[in-house]
């Protein structure tokens, strides 16, 4: 299989190319999941974008939603004609976001694969919330993406209140980077568009009316994606966005819009948790005590580190918090889980069973 430009253009990368068989390469053809529907999946192969369906086996064998495709994913699949296909095998990820599903359901949704950099977008007003910017950080790092912050709707903001923000966030987060940038005036539009690369894939979590869309409009230079008017009371828009859309810019990058999170529950995010709090992850080994809770015990470095100011309070319980939610919500998978395989299995044994008696 040759590395075509328009696949290049696609964010097609040279490690993708090189694991995929020849026999495989002879038969099935390269493509990029652009969006997902309920049944069916637009896929594109660099020059057509076309709608195609899941190969029977593939749905068959899939034990979790981890096994699907999800919009950003390469898969191998046959294209019978310009207008449809059958998608055969899901290529390895560099990168999976996922988040707990809403309510009280316990399982996984897919929001995007082999993304390379998150913007995590919070707009300079009641959405700004420091406490809601590490749930994004552990997900975004759990990923194995870069994260990085932009602040929306900064024309609401002076200049000496935006630099204490951003004060604020480097003293609890040194390594994020961040930029505030308003899409009313244009102010720091161009040095959103200065960090993208060409080839590269990025996608853009937020709350619903954080400015997603319209940042994407600017980025295009047209208003091709449907933003409503914002509130004068609230100022903020109504969420528009209703599902994951990748999209290539002119410029080279490619971007994926994502509907906004209401909820952003946490389910199995060791790594994403050791990455974000790892003051706190570092400050656990030197406890006296192996197995510290952090809560009474003498000799614990954490509590310490609280009582000298050197780890803020509020940041430890958001990490206590998250890290009870994930090991709660994991527990409860797992024995989700367990009960489908037992489930699979009985159904499996009735039809056997059918199948002798006839």
């Amino acid at each position: 299989m040759e590395f075509s430009e328009p696949l290049k253009l696609l964010g097609l990368t040279t490690e993708i190319l090189e694991s995929i068989p020849n026999e495989v390469a002879q038969e099935l053809e390269l493509a990029r999941v652009i969006s997902v529907h309920r049944d069916s999946y637009t896929i594109s192969n660099g020059t057509i974008e076309l709608q195609a369906e899941l190969l029977g086996k593939l749905l068959f064998n899939a034990s979790t939603p981890n096994d699907l495709p999800t919009t950003g994913d390469w898969v191998l699949a046959h294209i019978y004609d310009k207008t449809g296909g059958i998608i055969h095998q899901v290529m390895e990820r560099r990168s999976l976001l996922t988040r707990k599903t809403s309510g009280k359901k316990t399982d996984y949704q897919l929001i995007g694969a082999n993304v390379d950099v998150a913007f995590i977008v919070q707009s300079l007003d009641e959405n700004y919330n420091l406490r809601r910017l590490e749930r994004y950080l552990v997900m975004v790092r759990e990923s194995k993406a870069i994260p990085v912050l932009l602040l929306s709707k900064s024309d609401l903001l002076s200049s000496e209140e935006i630099q204490q923000i951003l004060s604020d966030i480097s003293t609890l987060m040194p390594e994020l980077a961040v930029t505030p940038f308003s899409s009313e005036d244009q102010t720091g539009l161009s040095e959103v568009k200065s960090q993208m690369q060409p080839g590269l894939t990025y996608c853009l979590l937020g709350s619903s009316g954080v400015g997603k869309t319209t940042l994407i409009n600017k980025l295009i230079g047209t208003e091709t994606y449907k933003t409503s008017s914002v509130s004068k009371i609230k100022n903020k828009g109504k969420h528009t966005t209703t599902q994951r859309h990748l999209i290539q810019l002119d410029f080279g990058p490619i971007i994926i819009d994502t509907p906004g999170m209401r909820e952003l529950g946490s389910l199995s995010v060791e790594d994403g948790l050791d990455q974000t709090f790892s003051a706190i992850t570092s400050l656990a080994q030197q406890c006296k005590f192996n197995d510290c809770t952090h809560t009474n015990e003498r000799g614990c470095a954490v509590l310490a580190a609280i009582e000298n100011g050197t780890v803020s309070a509020e940041h430890f319980s958001s990490y206590l918090k998250l890290a009870k939610e994930s090991a709660y919500n994991e527990m409860s998978y797992q024995e989700k889980r367990k009960k489908d395989k037992m489930f699979g299995k009985h159904v499996k044994s009735v039809m056997q069973q059918k199948q002798r008696k006839y």
